[in-house]
């Protein structure tokens, strides 16, 4: 099985590139963020035609995260509130969330806040909504012991993990909050799939689109795959395909696949 994590940056802007994407890459499953629409306008026909199955949890402009599988997921859910029964409104007002069951692996797809800059209001909606998430979690692994994490995480836990010339003191995405924020969520039992098989820097999954980052590879490593430990175990290989990053007006990110 293939499981692959994608920011696309808008699925309406960059449809072709996905499209031409999955008929190269004919993956099992495909988590997608930052989809920037609502449920009904989602192009889905391109996609139903290469054999997918839609589960979305859209917004229009913003966020938005979608799951497409090969197979129909099992006990599909968005938001937090499904498994967080008394969770507070407020965090599932963004659509960030999507999860499902296929061949007995919970798929959980995330698109986890940017958080602006350090300090500010949505730093700290940042670090709330990773407590709420780790809340999640807790109850999600008590039934369930095989959970591949996936999506963007808008977080480099380590210094290799960016770019040299960023100064990472009090930089959002790097942020020591923010990077503990993550280590106590991957306490709970959750591996780092590309870790298990390059160690080395220099691999990054996001270049902003200024100053020709993505030519000069200024980038970060911020899309991830977490695994329990029995999927850790199963992991054949986890890779970054840049070539999508290569295209005309592509996403600022390049998808990251797993095989188990």
């Amino acid at each position: 099985m293939k499981i692959a994590t994608w920011n696309v940056n808008s699925i309406r802007i960059r449809l072709q590139h996905v499209v031409d994407w999955l008929i190269q890459n004919p993956v099992d499953v495909l988590c997608m963020q930052e989809i920037k629409v609502v449920d009904e306008n989602f192009p889905r026909s391109p996609f139903e035609e290469l054999g997918y199955h839609l589960h979305l949890a859209g917004q229009k402009s913003y966020n938005g995260v979608a799951i497409l599988s090969l197979k129909p997921l099992q006990d599909v859910s968005t938001g937090f509130s499904a498994t967080l029964t008394e969770v507070a409104p407020e965090w599932n007002e963004q659509k960030r969330v999507i999860t499902g069951v296929i061949d007995g692996i919970r798929i959980i797809n995330l698109y986890v806040p940017n958080g602006a800059a350090v300090g500010s209001e949505k730093y700290e909606y940042k670090l709330r909504w990773l407590n709420v998430l780790r809340e999640y979690l807790q109850i999600l692994l008590a039934s369930t012991p095989n959970i591949c994490m996936c999506g963007d995480f808008n977080i480099a836990l380590e210094a290799k993990d960016i770019h040299e010339k960023v100064n990472t003191e009090n930089h959002i995405m790097a942020s020591e909050p923010e990077r503990q924020a993550l280590r106590d969520i991957l306490a709970l039992g959750f591996s780092d799939a590309f870790r298990k098989f390059t160690t080395e820097g220099g691999h990054y999954s996001w270049w902003d689109y200024r100053a020709a980052s993505f030519r000069r590879n200024l980038g970060w490593r911020i899309d991830h795959h977490y695994l329990t430990p029995n999927l850790y175990e199963r992991a054949k290989s986890c890779t970054i395909d840049i070539t999508p990053r290569k295209l005309t007006q592509p996403s600022d990110h390049a998808p990251v696949i797993v095989e188990f």
